[in-house]
């Protein structure tokens, strides 16, 4: 089920289809906009990502990149900083952007809309400290052969900065 609404959020009143519509009262727009988010993918050195085991719903047990979503009026940087220290209880030094890509998270039984922003990160990794309510476990997997993530952005993520990597290496 996608994301939708059968009242106006300002007045109240009957809405005469889903979003995009007009509340017929009071003339309220409303939206499904994506919620923007922002991951990390954290490079060893070694040609590998450090994945995390999702300790919860949804994707309960599949592997992810640490990150989460924006808090209102957060920007995505300072979101995947913040994001990184909850989940790794570390210091993040965020890299370049990856990219920006266009996803599904399902939440109470809708479906809804995301923008993730990807960036790249270095931290101490001897001192990561797990948040076991976030991630049961961490590893390292191959960026040039990822394992099928939680989520068709990191699946995308991953892909670009295989890309990026590849190219900074080829023009050493």
């Amino acid at each position: 089920m996608t994301a939708a609404a059968g009242f106006c959020p300002r007045c109240g009143s009957g809405l005469a289809g889903p979003p995009p519509t007009v509340c017929p009262a009071c003339a309220y727009q409303l939206y499904v906009n994506a919620r923007p988010t922002a991951s990390l993918v954290v490079l060893d050195g070694q040609g590998r990502f450090l994945a995390l085991r999702r300790a919860m719903e949804p994707m309960a047990g599949l592997w992810e990149t640490p990150g989460g979503f924006c808090d209102g009026f957060e920007h995505p940087r300072d979101a995947a900083v913040r994001e990184g220290r909850e989940e790794l209880g570390v210091e993040v030094r965020l890299g370049d952007l990856i990219g920006m890509y266009v996803g599904t998270y399902e939440f109470q039984g809708e479906l809804l809309p995301v923008l993730d922003c990807f960036y790249f990160a270095t931290l101490d990794v001897a001192a990561i400290r797990l948040d076991p309510a976030e991630s049961s476990d961490m590893t390292w997997f191959d960026l040039a052969a990822p394992p099928k993530m939680a989520f068709s952005t990191m699946d995308a993520a991953l892909v670009d900065a295989y890309r990026v990597q590849e190219s900074l290496l080829s023009a050493k």
